[in-house]
């Protein structure tokens, strides 16, 4: 290689380590704090593939995005409430408050207020990294992300003219074809006493509590069980009062860490709670709810701030469960939050019912294909519930409205747009994933 070329070469790749470097170091080293230890575990996961860096870097696509001029933004007197981490991974099959198994969005760590576009684009580019991984062509990469704006538009559409309702519609198996209708069909045949059964154990006394054999579950000492104990009545009152029983529905039988966790989630602290639930009933109708640390979203960092959004939503607990209240219809009954040492933690049913979307579902074009555009219709639909439709919600006007009035009749456009520039970030990511590997070693993190 030309020796002008290399430093040329040299110095763009150094450029962008100093950046890639600056951000990890910024985000989990100082605002995260991350110890080395669990610095090593997330690394670790995103190191396995261009995906999982993707996944793991949320902090480093707002730092990239967020400087782009794209067409189709939102004022920013018209914010949407956004997922803040929508990508691929973050939709699956649960069951909802009133017993029906549904497809939708899991995830609201990074609940915030923004410009609906930054969504979009963060999936957009997850579909093509996931489809990169299955070994789809670059063309159907193309008609991936082409099919997915092409439905988020066509459902804003249905719920601007009222064709559909963006607070009541929901994907089950009546709505659904396959590969999600058929994961919605194996989930519905599974016993409700299923996640009971893989977490816990019952004496001979018949009193069951969390088995301390499993892999990711350990004990907690009996200062932070008294803590969780005596922060519990913050929990309780914290509950949607629509739904919310009697306290001794919730009274706490067992207390267990729960270790490991998702790729953004590394570092936080989440425990398991064993709840009495009906006292009348067999030990079988106990149930296990899940305690996680909520942070400062990322997107936080990154967008206008919004002083009506902070004082509604000082607790990252609160915001947390908020948002999922907002984008869910009938919403898990056991939504709370409590805070715990100076950390802000949410709660919400670790329920039997639930299951993820594997890539082995979506390994033709055609599932891959099927599986976008339902995806299309959940995020269309979550921008569009979390507006002026909810009495408890804190925008005054449509977010659907606000959005198509952003896009315009510029539909071929905006997909056009998008689909180029996602095409690009992926190079961008793979890139930098490239990079990533190179720094781990150079910091120290792993050896070669």
């Amino acid at each position: 290689m030309d020796q002008q070329l290399e430093r040329v070469l040299t110095t763009k790749n150094k450029l962008r380590k100093q950046t890639l470097s600056t951000i990890l170091e910024q985000f989990d080293g100082h605002l995260m704090n991350l110890s080395q230890s669990s610095r090593k575990k997330k690394y670790d996961k995103m190191r396995q593939d261009t995906y999982s860096f993707f996944r793991g870097s949320a902090y480093l696509f707002f730092y990239d995005v967020i400087n782009y001029p794209f067409t189709f933004h939102t004022p920013e007197d018209k914010p949407t409430w956004i997922m803040g981490d929508m990508h691929f991974d973050n939709f699956s099959a649960f069951q909802n408050e009133s017993h029906d198994i549904v497809f939708d969005v899991d995830d609201f760590d990074e609940g915030y207020l923004g410009s609906y576009l930054y969504d979009v684009l963060r999936m957009v580019v997850s579909i093509r990294l996931f489809a990169n991984q299955g070994e789809f062509t670059k063309e159907e990469q193309d008609e991936f992300v082409n099919q997915y704006l092409k439905t988020y538009i066509k459902q804003l559409n249905a719920f601007k003219d009222g064709e559909a309702d963006p607070l009541s519609l929901q994907f089950t198996v009546e709505n659904t074809k396959k590969p999600i209708k058929k994961v919605l069909k194996k989930l519905e045949k599974r016993k409700s006493s299923h996640e009971l059964d893989k977490q816990t154990v019952i004496d001979h006394d018949s009193i069951r509590s969390f088995d301390i054999g499993k892999e990711k579950l350990s004990s907690v000492s009996k200062q932070e069980r008294d803590q969780i104990s005596s922060a519990w009545k913050d929990y309780i009152a914290s509950l949607d009062p629509d739904s919310k029983r009697e306290d001794a529905f919730y009274q706490i039988k067992d207390i267990v860490k729960k270790k490991g966790s998702g790729i953004g989630s590394t570092g936080l602290q989440r425990y398991y709670i064993l709840i009495e639930g009906e006292a009348e009933k067999s030990n079988y109708d106990d149930i296990i709810l899940e305690a996680k640390e909520a942070r400062t979203p990322i997107p936080a960092y990154f967008f206008p701030y919004d002083e009506q959004f902070w004082s509604d939503n000082k607790h990252q607990g609160r915001r947390v469960i908020h948002t999922q209240r907002a984008m869910h219809h009938r919403a898990d009954p056991y939504l709370g939050y409590f805070s715990l040492n100076g950390r802000d933690f949410y709660v919400r049913e670790r329920s039997p019912f639930s299951k993820d979307l594997k890539e082995k579902d979506v390994n033709d074009y055609k599932s891959m294909k099927r599986a976008v555009k339902t995806m299309a219709k959940i995020s269309a639909k979550i921008h569009s519930r979390a507006d002026a439709d909810l009495e408890e919600g804190i925008l005054n006007y449509h977010s659907e409205n606000a959005i198509l009035d952003a896009i315009g009749t510029k539909n071929k456009l905006f997909r056009h747009q998008l689909s180029l520039w996602s095409d690009h970030y992926q190079d961008i990511v793979e890139r930098d994933y490239k990079l990533f590997k190179e720094w781990l070693y150079e910091q120290e993190f792993f050896k070669s």
